[in-house]
């Protein structure tokens, strides 16, 4: 498998996992250089911070694209199959619809944080740079919601996107034999 092919399937996990640790180093270097050496480090609260966030929004686009977002999957099996999928598919809409709101939102907040540069109190850098996660977060999360659809509809939109065909069918029939 192709570096690029890997990347694109495993790109939100490294970065999540990157931030985690980063995230972990961190606030173990602060402990040990508080309680050890007696001198605090003021950097370690605003990388664990900048890391958190991005941690969040790259794990939000993985979720989108294994489809671990919380749903009410059990209520949506329990209508008709035809019925089910229009309820995920306005559901699906409505948060692409959002994620397009957030990402003008974005871009427009970025816009006054380029225009308006701030720095942050320890590490110098400025504050534009770690606050993109907010639009790259939001594009992540629709391209990953348009692959689901993509994939979907070539392998012969059978279940549910982004569901096995074998998970929407034993649960019906799971229902039926309960009934």
């Amino acid at each position: 498998m192709s570096f690029l092919k890997l990347l694109g399937r495993h790109f939100e996990e490294v970065i999540s996992c990157a931030c985690i640790a980063i995230i972990a180093i961190s606030v173990f270097g602060q402990v040990v250089a508080r309680y050890v050496f007696g001198v605090a480090l003021h950097w370690s609260e605003e990388v664990a911070s900048m890391a958190m966030v991005w941690a969040v929004y790259m794990g939000a686009a993985f979720c989108v694209k294994e489809r671990f977002h919380i749903r009410i999957l059990v209520g949506v099996k329990a209508l008709p199959t035809g019925l089910g999928r229009w309820v995920i598919f306005i559901s699906d809409f409505l948060w692409a619809l959002f994620s397009v709101f957030m990402i003008k939102v974005g871009l427009d907040y970025l816009a006054v944080a380029w225009k308006f540069p701030s720095t942050s109190p320890s590490l110098g850098i400025n504050q534009f740079y770690p606050q993109t996660i907010l639009v790259i977060g939001y594009v992540l999360m629709l391209i990953r919601l348009i692959q689901l659809y993509m994939e979907w509809y070539k392998d012969g939109r059978n279940g549910l996107p982004g569901m096995l065909d074998e998970e929407w069918g034993d649960t019906n029939q799971d229902q039926e034999h309960m009934l």
